[in-house]
């Protein structure tokens, strides 16, 4: 797809999809540090996790209970974190963000956050709610629509490592209005969303979206799934981002990031994300949490 209509793909659905935006030796040397990566974390040997039963911010883990997320790709102290820098920082993904921030530059960029999302570790079914990232489902129509009415200043994507990934489901338009009345009067978990679309992805496929799209996921606890969550922002978006990164605790270790590895580009680049970064969190302080759950 030509870069110059992902923008306005965007604007009217609130999402895109790109496929096999990896190489096929990119995808080997990702999908074997995602399956590392999720070993250790199953195995109680790496703290920053996603627990079955909680949807947001902040998670706990304790033995026996089961996982759907690993949290921290870029923190130095995870073995794999080398391989999940030189993809956050590639071109493959922020060449696509930057013709969606604007167009912008790279000065323009700041470093968020990389996650990793998995089959529940228990081998059950898990499911995550209806909800927009950062407006709450109390919110009134008129509070919605103005959020909604104000830049999104982020662009965040699921890179799917396995095939046949259909964990998100979105409701194509919903991030430029208000819910509808059914839409407002649908279960948390409803199965038939009215013009609902599974957005399904094979290795090596991307989807960018709009995170106050009207969307939820769903983990079939029989499925492999391995799906690299991330987010950029743009300088532009000041507090309004501050939220949805900072909730996630990275300010304990973005200082200690090693870009030596990159190639001069993208080091460059990635260091100049972290300082607007480490710069925000200086200027924001407590954020709280962008939803309860």
């Amino acid at each position: 797809m030509p870069t110059s209509t992902l923008r306005s793909q965007l604007d009217k659905d609130g999402f895109v999809v790109i496929r096999s935006i990896l190489s096929p030796e990119q995808l080997t040397q990702l999908r074997d540090a995602a399956e590392r990566t999720t070993a250790l974390a199953t195995a109680g040997k790496w703290p920053h996790v996603r627990t079955v039963g909680k949807q947001f911010p902040p998670w706990t883990w304790e033995p026996g209970v089961g996982i759907w997320g690993v949290q921290h790709l870029l923190n130095p102290s995870l073995p794999c974190a080398a391989t999940f820098t030189a993809s956050y920082f590639s071109d493959e993904i922020l060449d696509v963000a930057k013709e969606l921030l604007g167009p912008c530059s790279d000065d323009e960029l700041v470093m968020e956050l990389y996650n990793l999302l998995i089959r529940p570790s228990d081998g059950k079914d898990y499911e995550l709610r209806w909800h927009r990232d950062d407006i709450p489902a109390t919110a009134s129509a008129e509070e919605e629509v103005a959020r909604l009415a104000k830049p999104a200043w982020h662009a965040q994507w699921n890179l799917a490592l396995c095939d046949n990934d259909e964990s998100l489901i979105v409701v194509p338009g919903s991030h430029a209005r208000a819910r509808t009345a059914p839409e407002r009067a649908a279960g948390p978990f409803e199965p038939a969303m009215p013009g609902q679309l599974v957005v399904q992805l094979n290795a090596g496929d991307v989807v960018f979206y709009n995170n106050n799209i009207l969307h939820r996921g769903r983990y079939d606890g029989a499925r492999d799934r391995l799906s690299l969550h991330g987010s950029v922002g743009h300088v532009a978006g000041g507090r309004l981002r501050a939220r949805n990164v900072l909730q996630h605790a990275v300010g304990s270790w973005v200082d200690g990031c090693d870009f030596s590895g990159l190639p001069e580009k993208q080091r460059i680049r990635a260091e100049g994300m972290r300082a607007r970064l480490v710069k925000l969190g200086r200027e924001s302080g407590d954020v709280g949490y962008s939803l309860d759950g």
